[in-house]
């Protein structure tokens, strides 16, 4: 019985060796495994991250293309609105030429037939600028602004409060909301 009993032991301690053995060799593989796990999850972490970094460029990106396209509709607007303002610029001194012209007192009727067919050339001219959006800016009685007016004088008036539009020296236009040429004025102290 010593010998079976010892033989025993013997197959125990195998035993235990083996499970020792394949206890180590599991602990070894959980390492292992660790190792790739934690490569793999460093992987995913930088895949992660580049879809992230790709992510905010294509929304920068995608922002930055709408504020063109904000941009250049917005100045397509404003060169649409404005389209006529160097053709009024140039036309503005012709009217102040007609407006001079039409101020004169004529006594024959020659000279009235002329300024009849000139008064209507005017009406026709002013009615085309007045539909492309050009506007005289009212001064006389109005509050001096000098966002509308140019001051050239300052006189003392009974008729008027201070700081109020006396006489209109040279009219003013705007086109639509944008001022061309500012009046030119008196204004009372």
């Amino acid at each position: 019985m010593d010998h079976a009993k010892q033989q025993t032991k013997e197959e125990e301690t195998v035993v235990q060796e083996e499970v020792e053995h394949v206890e180590s060799k599991e602990q070894l593989d959980e390492e292992e495994v660790e190792v790739l796990l934690t490569e793999e999850e460093k992987q995913i972490q930088a895949l992660q991250n580049e879809v992230a970094e790709l992510n905010s460029r294509l929304l920068r990106t995608q922002a930055d293309y709408d504020n063109f396209r904000r941009r250049t509709r917005q100045e397509m607007e404003a060169a649409a609105k404005y389209r006529a303002q160097s053709l009024i610029e140039g036309l503005i001194p012709a009217i102040d030429n007609f407006d001079r012209a039409l101020g004169i007192k004529v006594e024959n009727d020659d000279a009235r037939s002329l300024l009849q067919g000139m008064e209507m050339v005017y009406r026709q001219l002013t009615e085309a600028l007045k539909n492309e959006g050009l506007e005289v800016i009212n001064a006389v009685g109005q509050s001096f602004d000098p966002h509308y007016h140019q001051a050239v004088m300052q006189v003392e008036s009974d008729e008027y409060e201070a700081n109020q539009v006396v006489e209109e020296l040279q009219k003013g236009y705007q086109l639509k909301d944008r001022v061309i040429r500012p009046s030119m004025v008196k204004v009372s102290q």
